[in-house]
């Protein structure tokens, strides 16, 4: 069985690809495959619009397929996987996940990547929250990070996990990792933002790492088994 992302975050895919290589699954992006699918997100909770996407994408995915991806081209990436994609060895892996402040109501909530409009820079969407919390005392700056992730597979069957992190907003854009508004997300029993851990620290600890350890062990429980890509020369 091959796992694909349904993301167009490169970060999302740096991050989650080594934890299912650690459990012997193959996970790919649609950046693998020399794609590019963006599914609507018209749900008003992450369960939804988790599900939207992995619906969408598996049905975008189908489709490249018919028409022959990679057919012409041994050259292209998507030549690689081409043998792959068939309705009977692919599920589709899409999470939706965002950021709740208590002091703003939830907000913005699964809205994250649309505030402030889905093309303005994360620093600068970190910066307007910073803003917007300017005269908010410190034991009302509480805020969760929140993943829904959903997993379906080739019969149309659905896995689902959560996963969810508590903290506090910081008063400073702080750290130069992770991605989104990892930055300003203090994570107290650290004493950093998401943005200063490692990727070890952060997959132990965060709202995706939980839901992708959950799905891992969902997956691997219900023996679907792993269809290996051939190994680069």
């Amino acid at each position: 069985m091959i796992y694909l992302l349904a993301t167009n975050n490169p970060g999302k895919a740096k991050e989650i690809r080594p934890m299912f290589e650690a459990a012997g699954l193959t996970l790919i992006s649609l950046a693998d495959l020399g794609l590019k699918f963006e599914a609507r997100e018209t749900s008003q909770t992450f369960g939804g619009n988790a599900l939207q996407k992995a619906q969408e994408t598996a049905f975008f995915l189908k489709s490249q397929a018919s028409d022959g991806l990679g057919q012409n081209s041994t050259d292209d990436l998507a030549a690689k996987y081409r043998d792959f994609l068939s309705p009977f060895n692919v599920a589709v892996l899409a999470d939706d996940s965002g950021l709740a402040i208590d002091a703003l109501n939830g907000e913005p909530g699964v809205d994250s990547a649309l505030f402030m409009g889905r093309d303005t820079p994360y620093p600068v969407k970190c910066q307007g929250i910073i803003d917007k919390l300017a005269h908010v005392s410190e034991d009302k700056r509480t805020a969760r990070f929140i993943c829904s992730l959903v997993c379906l597979m080739p019969d149309m069957s659905l896995l689902t996990a959560g996963g969810t992190i508590k903290g506090s907003i910081a008063h400073t854009i702080t750290g130069g990792g992770g991605f989104g508004y990892d930055p300003i997300f203090y994570y107290p029993p650290y004493s950093k933002t998401l943005a200063q851990l490692t990727k070890e620290e952060k997959n132990r600890i965060s709202h995706r790492g939980h839901a992708i350890q959950k799905m891992i062990g969902l997956i691997l429980n219900a023996n679907f088994g792993d269809k290996r890509l051939p190994r680069e020369n």
